[in-house]
């Protein structure tokens, strides 16, 4: 579904998510394993695996590896999440301003050139010397 009008948000494209069942029995699974690597990091933190001294520094690098397991796991549930279950939808936003259209004039969009009509080097003497010759 689409509409044919470019004014500001009217909807280029629709299309709705697919809702897949294998997705969703997905997402439940790997939301348990996260319940379960936060349990571990939490239970690692209490027991004081992250000490250095008490384990040689093992469990410090547990935690560490339990912690990035808890993000990239959640990240994939949400990729999963984003993918299946939420609508591709293209709107038409308003065009925001730029620096150019607000500060530079369309005959000063080439520049001006350092030499003018007088030369380059009048240009340089009259920035060393302003009372040079007008």
């Amino acid at each position: 579904m689409s509409s044919s009008g470019s004014t500001y948000g009217d909807i280029h494209r629709y299309e709705p998510a697919r809702e897949s069942t294998a997705a969703a029995i997905a997402i439940v699974l790997l939301t348990f394993v996260q319940i379960i690597f936060v349990s571990l990091f939490v239970y690692g933190l209490s027991a004081n695996w992250g000490v250095a001294g008490l384990d040689a520094g093992v469990g410090n690098t547990l935690l560490g590896f339990l912690l990035s397991a808890i993000f990239l796991n959640l990240g994939f549930i949400l990729l999963l999440y984003r993918k299946e279950f939420l609508p591709d939808v293209m709107i038409v936003k308003k065009r925001r301003r730029k620096w150019e259209d607000l500060y530079v004039r369309e005959s000063d969009v080439e520049g001006q050139s350092l030499a003018g009509d007088a030369g380059a080097w009048d240009t340089i003497k009259r920035a060393i010397y302003p009372y040079y010759k007008r």
